[in-house]
């Protein structure tokens, strides 16, 4: 399995995920331009893509899904609170799928784990392929028992750092997207993205793909700086996912992680 970043963050969130046999889209929140153009600049073309996923209806999610998909004939799986939503209009292929659902996608193995999100019905996902799983959770205000246990025991994980609280406190967004953005339902501070860590099952974890960095509300270093004392960096690489680029392609297996540079090659 391999793993790639088109862009992740308050603008566009969206990430490529290859197993040689099948490669998925997870969320579409950039324009249809936009994603074609990033794609090829990992080597693919959205005419490859056998699936997307969809995580929740915010538009930084699900901006591109209607129009990749319609142009391109790619199926997308989505809740049914999800598919409801108007920023989804025109969507022809779609798979409805509730919170909790196992599925199988190719030979990619996939969990739709319910969390919390103010969304109408949101999950993230759990992936499977050979020996590998890979956990992609972003978008949820508070680490529940159920988070920590359907995300434990990942081979890698893409994870939410998305603000410090004082940046949020004093940062320039109306106090109402203030209490949204910091509430039960909103998304992980940097310290609670380390909660999670400290929590969860993470002896196998080879590759921590920290991602939706608010631009607005955090720094990386800040990110940086509450994974200090984690006894997972003895052991675990960390890469930072960005708005601007997402990230190169990374191949990940149950024994070892590296970078893979050469894209284009599935």
């Amino acid at each position: 399995m391999r793993i790639a970043s088109l862009g992740s963050g308050s603008k566009g969130n969206a990430t490529l995920v290859d197993t040689g046999e099948t490669l998925l889209l997870i969320d579409c929140g950039l324009t249809r331009k936009e994603a074609e153009e990033r794609l090829v600049a990992r080597g693919v073309s959205a005419g490859e893509i056998d699936a997307i996923l969809v995580t929740h209806e915010h538009g930084d999610h699900c901006r591109g899904v209607a129009a990749l998909s319609s142009n391109y004939e790619i199926p997308v799986f989505l809740t049914a609170g999800t598919a409801g939503s108007p920023k989804l209009d025109g969507l022809k292929q779609s798979v409805i799928i509730r919170p909790g659902d196992r599925f199988d996608v190719g030979d990619c193995r996939i969990a739709a784990e319910p969390v919390p999100h103010d969304a109408r019905e949101p999950v993230q996902f759990c992936l499977e392929a050979g020996a590998v799983k890979l956990g992609i959770l972003t978008d949820l205000g508070t680490i529940t028992p159920h988070v920590v246990q359907a995300f434990s025991d990942c081979d890698a994980l893409v994870l939410e750092f998305n603000h410090d609280p004082g940046m949020l406190a004093e940062g320039p967004y109306p106090r109402s997207v203030k209490a949204r953005v910091g509430g039960a339902f909103g998304h992980l501070t940097n310290q609670q993205a380390r909660q999670f860590l400290d929590h969860a099952g993470t002896d196998k974890l080879k590759t921590l793909f920290v991602a939706h960095i608010s631009q607005q509300n955090n720094a990386p270093e800040l990110a940086e700086a509450a994974l200090t004392g984690w006894p997972g960096l003895s052991y675990c690489a960390v890469i930072h996912a960005t708005q601007e680029t997402g990230f190169d392609w990374y191949t990940l297996d149950g024994l070892d992680s590296q970078p893979e540079f050469k894209a284009g090659m599935r």
